[in-house]
């Protein structure tokens, strides 16, 4: 199999969807194909339904599948889906396989949410995911300090088709050292940690990266990405003194208002609603504000 426009697809701005609710807490469906169909227009070529900032974990399984497939449905000969999996391994097996039958041509699998996890655990759960769905690219969403660059090289050698790493440490050293020791040429790296740690991530060897801010203002971080790709630092640089206002407020308390801030600014600009599912919780006024005013310098 020839992995070679999966691993194009993943060394770009991956956007990370947010999954916007209506009144009555469904998933609204029709703010969300115009969502995607902002950003296609807009130019992204890579997009992660069910991931963090789509508030993956309150999501019911019909309704990860229902925006899987609404992804997939607009981004048809536009765009890859990387769809976020996860939980038990049956339920992200089963996931997997939902999203390649709709479409789907990758799966980001979330890091797996147990209180006893080892390494080799972890190298067994990947395997078993990526070994259900052999027609498609697997990516490791990587959160844990303490997995070593052999673990991931070890699932490259049992899956060929773990084509790229999500690494999301907050530790450009560790980063540069893993990605060495698993292989820094045999998969893509994605910086995990969007736009706030893309230019470090890119200098240690990254050549994509995710992103939420992308939901609210796509020219910004494809403006980044243009300037990384050139090695325009500086570029890059004035690219991250405007986003950094911003995606402090999602990393602050440890990210707890990281959706909410997204999805604060969409509703800012008139782009969506901006409910959230607990344990998130909506903004207060003065936050509201701060980020209208953000948003609105980046939109004058």
């Amino acid at each position: 199999m020839d992995h070679t426009p999966l691993r194009a697809a993943l060394a770009d701005v991956v956007a990370v969807l947010v999954t916007p609710f209506d009144a009555d807490g469904e998933v609204a469906q029709d703010a969300f194909r115009a969502l995607l169909r902002r950003l296609l227009d807009a130019g992204l070529r890579t997009l992660t339904p069910n991931g963090n900032t789509g508030e993956f974990y309150t999501l019911a399984p019909e309704e990860r599948r229902l925006i899987t497939t609404l992804t997939a449905a607009e981004a048809a000969g536009r765009a890859e889906v990387v769809a976020g999996v996860g939980y038990d391994v049956a339920t992200a097996v089963a996931d997997a396989r939902h999203a390649a039958a709709v479409g789907a041509r990758m799966v980001m699998v979330h890091q797996p949410p147990h209180p006893y996890a080892s390494a080799d655990g972890w190298v067994a759960y990947h395997r078993a995911v990526a070994d259900a769905v052999p027609e498609l690219g697997v990516v490791p969403y990587v959160r844990d300090p303490r997995l070593d660059g052999a673990y991931l090289a070890q699932l490259g050698d049992l899956c060929p088709n773990v084509v790229g790493v999500k690494y999301a440490v907050r530790d450009i050293g560790r980063f540069a050292a893993v990605a060495r020791d698993a292989g820094l040429d045999r998969f893509v790296w994605v910086a995990g940690l969007a736009e706030l740690y893309a230019p470090a991530y890119w200098a240690m060897g990254a050549t994509g990266f995710t992103s939420g801010l992308v939901n609210v203002a796509p020219e910004v971080s494809l403006g980044m990405l243009r300037a990384l790709r050139s090695g325009d630092y500086p570029a890059a640089m004035k690219a991250w003194e405007q986003i950094r206002p911003f995606e402090d407020m999602r990393a602050a308390d440890q990210s707890a208002d990281n959706v909410a801030v997204v999805k604060e600014a969409l509703a800012a600009l008139g782009l969506g609603r901006r409910d959230v599912r607990p344990p998130s919780r909506l903004l207060p006024g003065p936050l509201r504000q701060e980020i209208a005013g953000i948003v609105g310098g980046w939109s004058s």
